[in-house]
């Protein structure tokens, strides 16, 4: 028996996707672009980049340096606001992705969070709202709104009270407990938990003496973060009840059945687009060559398949 296309989807909150492979926020634009490329209807689905309420211009240049193991990236939330995402990226996007979307929200309050979360939960193509909670809260003291449980947890409770879309909230790496933030937004009504998302790093130009990003950190992504993202899922998927999506340098088909036996119900790819812009397509074509290597029939019969193995 070869595997079927039926053996390839997952259910999401809720929402069935053809396949669990879906590229992360920051890495596949609003979709058109990858559009020109090949038909990216061949994915699950996609996070659109970070939406915030005003427009942002980023953080100055050089904001991309790369290391052994990936890259670190000081974008800084770069988007045109919600506005101007919903009057012209999504009309764009949906004349080339026909499947509900993932909105990636991020903000610098709570009230801010609530208010695009609740902007976009009106739009017809959103199927989810990512919640990234991995932002400085710049009312509280600067701490990201996810390093602890309360603060994600009042993250998560001020959007749900205003939409009806699924909720995923999207966790920092750099939390102290992953466990017990993830356990807060559940408590806090969240539908879904997304992690990891970037670590904190540096490098140093060694001609300037001098930091080699202006901003001078920037988020580690790529494959030397698999690991601790595999680690991280594997701990949320024995707090939590709800789907997790995993993430953190996937870069092949064996990565997303990695996380998948960790506990993800489905796996965003990241800096794999960049390096590869055929990353994800590439991932869902060998996705039943490695589901056969390894006799796997269903993918939903692995999801945290490593836990009672």
């Amino acid at each position: 028996m070869g595997i079927t296309e039926k053996d390839l989807k997952v259910n999401l909150c809720g929402i069935e996707l053809d396949n669990p492979v879906i590229p992360a926020s920051g890495t596949f634009g609003y979709g058109y672009e990858y559009a020109k490329l090949y038909d990216i209807n061949i994915l699950g689905t996609f996070s659109f980049k970070g939406t915030t309420r005003e427009a942002r211009f980023g953080n100055p240049t050089p904001r991309i340096a790369e290391y052994a193991g990936g890259l670190l990236n000081s974008v800084g939330l770069q988007n045109p606001g919600v506005d101007a995402v919903i009057a012209e990226e999504l009309p764009k996007l949906g004349r080339v992705f026909h499947k509900p979307v993932m909105a990636n929200v991020s903000g610098f309050s709570v009230a801010e969070y609530a208010e695009v979360c609740e902007r976009l939960d009106a739009q017809e193509q959103v199927g989810w709202l990512e919640v990234n909670i991995s932002c400085p809260n710049v009312h509280g003291g600067g701490a990201a709104f996810g390093a602890e449980p309360e603060s994600a947890a009042q993250v998560t409770r001020a959007v749900k009270a205003v939409t009806k879309k699924p909720v995923i909230m999207k966790l920092s790496p750099a939390a102290a407990d992953i466990a017990a933030v993830a356990r807060a937004c559940e408590d806090a009504g969240a539908d879904g938990i997304s992690l990891i998302n970037t670590l904190p790093g540096m490098r140093i130009d060694l001609k300037r003496r001098a930091p080699l990003l202006a901003n001078g950190t920037g988020g580690m992504s790529g494959p030397a973060l698999f690991p601790l993202a595999v680690r991280m899922v594997w701990q949320v998927y024995e707090a939590v009840r709800i789907p997790i999506v995993g993430l953190g340098g996937v870069m092949s088909a064996e990565d997303v059945i990695e996380l998948m036996l960790a506990g993800a119900t489905a796996v965003e790819v990241g800096a794999a687009n960049l390096v590869d812009p055929f990353a994800c397509r590439r991932i869902v074509e060998d996705l039943p060559r490695v589901m056969q290597k390894y006799n796997i029939n269903d993918l939903n019969d692995i999801i945290g398949g490593a836990h009672h193995g």
